[in-house]
């Protein structure tokens, strides 16, 4: 028997129907904004948990797995293959932009390409991706 949440996670995946993510301590509440009004995204924000703002990466890393989530931060540590396995994951999406509309403009391409629309509960299990904006021509 495992824990509760490797128990009801894959549950919560099939009822929920939305992206679930993990939303790391940098991510700004812009965008947890964005996410959660625009995207209709079941994100889970580290900062808004006491308990959890403080925590290790490693711990983010193990909790965005247990809990079934995929990880999105702007923290370019994660893309560490070695302290991070991407074997190990249900997913890490790694954000960089220049300013807050491109970060929103990712997490939009983002919610098309990879999540389509929620139809993948976990579209990168087992990888880690950077997202930055195309080049402009």
């Amino acid at each position: 028997m495992g824990t509760l949440w490797s128990e009801l996670g894959p549950l919560a995946e099939q009822v929920s129907g939305r992206p679930r993510v993990y939303a790391d301590a940098n991510v700004p509440a812009g965008l947890l904004r964005h996410m959660r009004h625009t995207l209709g995204w079941d994100v889970l924000a580290v900062i808004e948990q006491p308990d959890l703002r403080r925590a290790p990466d490693r711990e983010h890393f193990r909790l965005a797995r247990q809990l079934r989530r995929t990880l999105v931060t702007l923290d370019h540590d994660y893309l560490d293959a070695h302290r991070f396995p991407p074997a190990e994951t249900t997913g890490v999406l790694v954000l960089e932009a220049p300013t807050p509309e491109a970060f929103e403009h990712l997490l939009s391409v983002a919610d098309d390409t990879l999540f389509q629309h929620g139809a993948v509960p976990l579209p990168l299990e087992h990888q880690t991706r950077l997202l930055t904006p195309e080049p402009e021509a």
